[in-house]
């Protein structure tokens, strides 16, 4: 196979750095970059639809979570790995936005639920659907074997990574 992008940096570093320039840097580079193709493609997509990263990563946790599409803010800032001011900021663009409704909780006063409108989940489920068809395109041009042993491999990749550091999900 010929030399990539990432074969150039970690020779780079190879000579210039020599004890980073090994399979722990190899494996970030690699991987930053897959994240970062899939982010670029998904977020064209986005962009049409008008919505951020952030505002997709809300209306899809809610979506995926099935009737009545609501969350507390606390759940939905875990399940996002934002800040609860991030998660804050984002939940007022989707209010505004008619997307999301924040009601108080009934069993708490002091809490609250934010909840998809029918908007809301329209625009979810459109997010949704051209998000995962542009990952498609883009897995479409791996060999099948070779996506699904590489979906394998990043399995236990991240099973073993998670044990050790705090990734949560």
């Amino acid at each position: 196979m010929e030399p990539d992008h990432v074969d150039e940096i970690i020779s780079a570093w190879g000579h210039e750095l020599p004890e980073i320039a090994g399979l722990p840097l190899e494996l970030a580079k690699r991987s930053a970059l897959l994240v970062s193709a899939f982010d670029v493609a998904a977020g064209a997509e986005l962009e049409k639809l008008g919505l951020t990263q952030a505002e997709y990563g809300v209306l899809a946790t809610l979506r995926r979570i099935g009737a009545p599409y609501r969350l507390k803010p606390t759940d939905l800032t875990h399940a996002l790995l934002l800040s609860s001011g991030g998660t804050s900021n984002v939940v007022k663009r989707l209010v505004a936005a008619g997307h999301v409704t924040r009601a108080a909780a009934e069993d708490d006063a002091r809490s609250s639920w934010v909840q998809l409108t029918p908007s809301g989940v329209e625009t979810a489920e459109a997010a949704v659907r051209a998000t995962t068809a542009v990952h498609a395109r883009l897995v479409d041009r791996i060999p099948e074997r070779t996506a699904k042993a590489l979906s394998e491999q990043l399995r236990i990749a991240l099973a073993a990574i998670e044990e050790g550091v705090l990734i949560r999900r």
